[in-house]
C-alpha cells in the first residue's frame, strides 16, 4: 500500500497504532525496523522516519478492495481468497490445465498463454521450456518441460504458473501502480512461503521433487532423502508455519527445549530468543501425530490438532482456496493497552471500540438502495445476531520483576439490539444506548469487581451473520420490496388501460337504409365500427373479409349475376342463392 503513502527522499515509512509498529516498508527494515517494535525504540534507531497512522483503515480496505477485483478478473473459476489486506490467494488450475494442452512440445520456446477461455487471441507470448526467475532451490537447473511422466507434467505446470505470475505481477504495476511478491506452488502453504524468498517485487517457483519415492538401492535412497518441499519447510522455525499460531508454536519449542523459550525483552509482543526450526521437531525422538495431539490438545483445541500440525510440518495443506463470501463471516474490532485498570478508561475505550464496529458495519454490511430514499439510499446485505464482548487481563509482576505472557481471553456473548440496524438515528446515539445496555453489562460480568482488574485487550465482536433477501441471488430469498417498486417498469409493455369510451352514436334511418344487404356480395361497402370494447359486434365483415381473401384468386369469368336480384356471385355460390330466393317466396 505504500504507493499510496507520503513519500521522503528514502521511503522510510512506518504504519503506527498507538505504541506499536503494525507494518513498516522494505527500506525502513533495511534501517533495522520492525513490526511489533515500539515507536520509542523506532525513532531511536531511525530518527527521520516517517510515521503514518494506522488507525483509520477506510483506504487501505479501499485499495484492497480495488486490487482483489482486478486479480479476480484474471481467473475463469472465481476462486480468489483474500488474507488481510495485501495478500491473495489465487487457484489457477483451470487456466493451467487449458494452456498445458495448447504446448506444442516441438516448439516450447514461442508458445503463447489464452487468459480468456472464449477469446484464443487475448494472452500474452513465453518461453515454456524455461522457469520465469526465480526457483527454489535456487542451485538447481531448471527442469525440463517435456510432459512424459508425472513428474515432468508437475514441472512444465509450475513453468506456466510462473509466467502466469510473472504476467500478473506486471499487469498490477503497469495498471494499477502497485508492486508485488508471488510464490507459486501446488497448496496455499507452500506457496505463501516460498513467496517470501525474494521480496520486494520478485517471485519464486518450489520446483520438483515434491515426493521422494524410495528407491531400489542404498545408494538411490541416500542421494534422495529429502524432496524440495521438505528441505524448504526444514528452514523454518517453528512459529513460521501458517496455520501454527504462536500459542501452539511456544507449546512446542518448550517440547522439544524441555523448558520454556526465552522472549525478547522490551516487545508487547514478539518472537523467542531461542528458535526451533521445523527440522528439529520433526527429527525429535518420537515426534508424530500423537505426540503433537498430547502437546497441542485439551479442552478447546481443534480435535485432531496433532494430525494436522504434523502435515503442515510436512508441506501437506489441502484447504481449498475459497471464493470471497459478499459479506464477511464476522466484523471484529480490538485494541491492546499498556495498562488499563479503571472504569472510566474502559467505558471510554468501549465506546471508542464501538464507533469504530458500527463505521465497519455501515460500510461492510450495506449498499446502495437505488430508488428509496428513506434510509438515505442505502439498505443492510446482512444483520449479525450475535455481539461478543472479550478481554485479556495482564498477569500480575513476578518475584523477579518480570512478567509472564498472557493469551487467554475471556469472553461474553448476547443477542445484538435491533436499534443498531436504525439508519434514522445517528451513530454517536446507537454507540452510547449500545455501550450502555449491553456492553456495559457483559463487561460487569466478566469484571465483577470495581477495581483490581489490568486488562491489556478489549475486543468487540458481531457475528452470525444472516444475509438479507436481494433481488438477485446473491442473498437469502428475494427482495419483495424491490420487486414492487420496478413492477412498474418493468410490466409497462403489458399494461393494459381500462378507459370509459363513449358509446356510438345510434345511425338515424337513413344510414341505415344507405347498408346494403348481407346478400350483396361484392357491391357491398365495408364500415368502421368504432365504440366501446365491450361491446358485441357482427361478425359479418370478418366473413366479407374472408371471401375478399378468396376473390383475390378468381378470375372474372367465374362470377354470375343473378336474375332476381342482379347480384354478382362466384359460379359455386350461384345454386345457393338461388336457393335463397325460392324460400323467401
Amino acid at each position: 500500500m505504500s504507493s499510496k503513502l507520503p513519500k521522503r527522499n528514502d521511503n522510510r515509512i512506518i504504519i503506527h497504532f498507538k505504541q506499536i509498529i503494525v507494518t513498516c516498508n522494505y527500506e525502513a527494515r533495511r534501517r533495522g525496523l520492525h513490526k511489533l517494535q515500539l515507536i520509542s525504540e523506532a525513532r531511536k534507531i531511525c530518527p527521520d522516519v516517517v510515521i503514518v497512522l494506522g488507525e483509520e483503515l477506510g483506504r487501505f480496505r479501499d485499495a484492497s478492495k480495488a486490487l482483489y477485483k482486478f486479480l479476480e478478473s484474471f481467473t475463469w473459476s472465481g476462486k480468489v481468497e483474500r488474507l488481510g489486506f495485501d495478500e491473495v490467494f489465487m487457484d489457477v488450475t483451470d487456466i493451467i490445465d487449458y494452456n498445458e494442452a495448447l504446448l506444442n512440445p516441438n516448439d516450447l520456446s514461442h508458445s503463447f498463454f489464452q487468459l480468456r477461455l472464449k477469446d484464443p487471441t487475448i494472452g500474452f507470448n513465453f518461453d515454456a521450456s524455461c522457469v520465469s526467475p526465480h526457483w527454489y532451490p535456487a542451485s538447481n537447473t531448471q527442469p525440463p518441460a517435456v510432459i512424459t511422466d508425472n513428474q515432468d507434467t508437475l514441472s512444465t505446470r509450475l513453468i506456466l504458473g510462473s509466467h502466469f505470475a510473472r504476467y500478473l505481477r506486471t499487469s498490477l504495476e503497469e495498471q494499477k501502480g502497485y508492486t508485488a511478491t508471488v510464490g507459486v506452488s501446488t497448496n496455499k502453504l507452500i506457496s505463501k512461503l516460498v513467496g517470501n524468498l525474494n521480496k520486494p517485487q520478485g517471485q519464486t517457483t518450489l520446483l520438483p521433487p515434491y515426493i521422494i519415492e524410495n528407491g531400489n538401492s542404498l545408494s538411490e535412497v541416500q542421494s534422495c532423502l529429502e524432496s524440495n518441499v521438505t528441505q524448504f519447510i526444514d528452514s523454518h522455525d517453528i512459529g513460521r508455519i501458517p496455520g501454527i499460531g504462536f500459542k501452539m508454536a511456544q507449546l512446542i519449542r518448550n517440547h522439544v527445549l524441555s523448558r520454556p523459550a526465552e522472549f525478547e525483552m522490551g516487545l508487547i509482543y514478539g518472537p523467542t530468543k531461542e528458535s526451533v526450526s521445523v527440522r528439529d521437531v520433526r527429527l525429535f525422538p518420537g515426534m508424530g501425530p500423537e505426540i503433537l495431539e498430547s502437546i497441542l490438545g485439551g479442552p478447546g483445541a481443534e480435535r485432531g490438532i496433532g494430525g494436522k500440525v504434523w502435515n503442515l510440518m510436512n508441506g501437506v495443506d489441502d484447504t481449498e482456496v475459497q471464493q470471497m463470501r459478499k459479506v464477511p463471516s464476522q466484523i471484529s474490532i480490538e485494541d491492546s493497552y499498556i495498562r488499563l485498570d479503571t472504569m472510566p478508561q474502559a467505558l471510554k475505550e468501549m465506546q471508542m471500540l464501538a464507533t469504530s464496529l458500527l463505521h465497519r458495519m455501515h460500510t461492510d454490511l450495506m449498499e446502495d438502495d437505488e430508488g428509496h430514499d428513506a434510509n438515505g439510499g442505502r439498505r443492510w446485505i446482512a444483520l449479525p445476531k450475535t455481539i461478543r464482548l472479550s478481554t485479556r487481563l495482564r498477569p500480575p509482576l513476578n518475584a523477579d520483576g518480570t512478567r509472564s505472557r498472557s493469551f487467554n481471553r475471556t469472553s461474553r456473548s448476547g443477542p445484538l439490539p435491533g436499534f443498531v440496524f436504525n439508519l434514522k438515528e445517528s451513530i454517536g446515539a446507537i454507540v452510547e444506548k449500545l455501550v450502555q445496555e449491553t456492553l456495559l453489562p457483559m463487561f460487569r460480568r466478566l469484571h465483577p469487581q470495581q477495581s483490581g482488574w489490568n486488562l491489556s485487550l478489549i475486543n468487540i465482536c458481531v457475528t452470525n451473520l444472516l444475509e438479507t433477501a436481494s433481488d438477485d441471488s446473491s442473498g437469502k430469498g428475494r427482495d419483495i420490496s424491490k420487486m414492487f417498486k420496478r413492477q412498474e417498469s418493468v410490466l409497462r409493455e403489458w399494461k393494459v388501460e381500462d378507459r370509459d369510451v363513449p358509446p356510438d352514436p345510434k345511425p338515424d334511418r337513413g344510414e341505415l337504409h344507405d347498408r346494403a344487404e348481407p346478400s350483396a356480395g361484392n357491391d357491398a361497402s365495408e364500415k368502421t365500427i368504432e365504440g366501446s370494447e365491450d361491446m358485441l359486434y357482427p361478425t359479418q365483415s370478418t366473413v366479407l373479409d374472408n371471401v375478399q381473401w378468396e376473390e383475390d384468386d378468381l378470375e372474372e369469368n367465374d362470377f354470375e349475376r343473378c336474375t332476381t336480384c342482379g347480384a354478382s356471385l362466384p359460379a359455386f355460390a350461384m345454386p345457393a342463392h338461388e336457393r335463397f330466393h325460392v324460400l323467401e317466396e
